[in-house]
Parts: structure tokens; C-alpha cells; sequence
């Protein structure tokens, strides 16, 4: 009988054992799922300020803890892209394509990525998996990066109906406000450029190629004034930029 006692104490013992190093086991992953998290965002969030060695050493945490993790893949990769290490940049889009193939984040930058590298039809192929998923709410970004596609390839009548459906979208849409501006001035479309550009200024600030452009624009139209003073904006806020050292020889 004592015997028997002493069985049961035994299994209990072990039972309550058994669930405690569970208990340890979850609460080890739910830290380590949170240490990434917390690594994930803290990389992200220092990417967007342009902190990019702070950005790198969170990301590459994420990776270390989580080989598989898709997020940290993709914007590990657009950071190697920024610091120019594209090699780099093409291993980590692959990695988290393969992991998620219809990830709509990463089928728009893979393939953005792709088409500056000249890789068109790859390229366009992304995008258009991204344009076409009917869970893409903003699908104006994917739409944009087409037309850039298409602009790079030169094919310019392309580029201007992939934008123009952007702006259908989103009509207040900076990039494409920005590259119908670019491309209504080259068509000698003047009044239009112009257009573009008051619809840009009220949902983003000026950049050297908007102000280049504005210049431009102005001095087709005869407003000489107007194009002096694009022309010290320019000078002004990008003094080193490709824009400032063009617009210095026109005068």
C-alpha cells in the first residue's frame, strides 16, 4: 500500500515536472518571438529614418534568430539595395520570394528591383502578380513602379497609362503626380506639367528633378521670373545635385 502512495507521488512529481519545463519551453519561444519582433521593428523603423548601421545590425539579428523570416529578408534587402550592395540585395529578395511567393511587399520591391537592373519582363512579372491580388490595397504603388518599368524600357506611352491608372487610384499619389509632371513637359504638354506639379506640392515638397522640371516648364512658357525663382530653389536646397550643375549653365 505505502508502495502504491509512493508510485502515485512519484508520477505526480513527474507530471508537475513535465508541465513546468513546457511552461519553460513557451515562455522561451514567446520571448524569442518577441525579441524578433521588437529587432524587426527597430530595423524597419531605422531604415526609414536612414539610420542604415543601426537598420543592419536589428535586421541581421532577425535572420540570425529566424532564417526564414520573410519581413526581415525583404527589408534587409532593400537596405543592401540603398547601401548599393546589390548582389547582396538580389540574395535576400530571392530567399523571401522563395519563402513567400505572394507576398505583395516583396513582389513590389523584388520587382522594382529587378526592372532597375534591366530585367524587364521579370521584373513586370512581379508587378503584375502585385497589381493583379485582389488583397492589395494600395495597389497605386505597384502600378507606379510598372510605369517606371516601362519608362526604363522606353517605352513612354506605357509608362503614361500605367500612372494615369495609379492617379485614377490615388490621386493624390506623389510619384506619379512626379512622373506625369517629368512627362507632360516632355511632351511640350507645359500648362499640364504645371497642373501636375500644384497637385504634387499639396501632398509632398519640392525635390531637385520637380524643381528642375518647374524650371524648366516656365521658361518654355515665357515666365521668366517664375523660372529665375525655381531656378534659386534649386541652387539653394540641392546645391550638389546633377539638377543645380545643369540649371547653373542656363541662364
Amino acid at each position: 500500500m505505502k508502495a502504491s502512495v509512493k508510485v502515485k507521488k512519484t508520477l505526480n512529481l513527474l507530471m508537475v515536472l513535465a508541465v513546468a519545463m513546457q511552461l519553460l519551453a513557451c515562455t522561451s519561444m514567446e520571448k524569442k518571438k518577441a525579441d524578433i519582433d521588437v529587432h524587426l521593428q527597430l530595423g524597419v523603423r531605422y531604415l526609414n529614418l536612414n539610420r542604415l548601421e543601426a537598420a543592419k545590425v536589428n535586421l541581421e539579428k532577425v535572420i540570425a534568430a529566424d532564417a526564414n523570416n520573410v519581413q526581415g529578408h525583404n527589408a534587409l534587402a532593400f537596405l543592401y539595395e540603398k547601401i548599393q550592395k546589390f548582389p547582396e540585395a538580389r540574395k535576400h529578395y530571392e530567399i523571401a520570394l522563395k519563402l513567400s511567393p505572394d507576398d505583395l511587399s516583396l513582389q513590389n520591391n523584388f520587382g522594382r528591383f529587378l526592372c532597375e537592373r534591366q530585367e524587364f519582363d521579370n521584373g513586370m512579372a512581379l508587378l503584375n502578380k502585385a497589381i493583379g491580388n485582389l488583397l492589395n490595397d494600395r495597389p497605386w504603388m505597384a502600378i507606379t513602379n510598372a510605369g517606371l518599368c516601362q519608362l526604363d524600357s522606353g517605352q513612354m506611352q506605357k509608362a503614361k497609362t500605367y500612372f494615369k491608372q495609379a492617379l485614377e487610384l490615388n490621386n493624390s499619389y506623389a510619384p506619379a503626380l512626379q512622373q506625369m509632371q517629368k512627362l507632360s513637359y516632355q511632351n511640350r504638354e507645359y500648362w499640364v506639367a504645371k497642373g501636375y506639379l500644384q497637385r504634387y506640392l499639396q501632398v509632398a515638397q519640392q525635390t531637385e528633378s520637380t524643381l528642375w522640371v518647374a524650371f524648366q516648364t516656365e521658361r518654355a512658357l515665357g515666365n521668366q521670373n517664375l523660372a529665375d525663382a525655381y531656378r534659386s530653389e534649386l541652387l539653394e536646397k540641392f546645391p550638389f545635385s546633377k539638377e543645380a550643375k545643369q540649371v547653373e549653365s542656363q541662364q
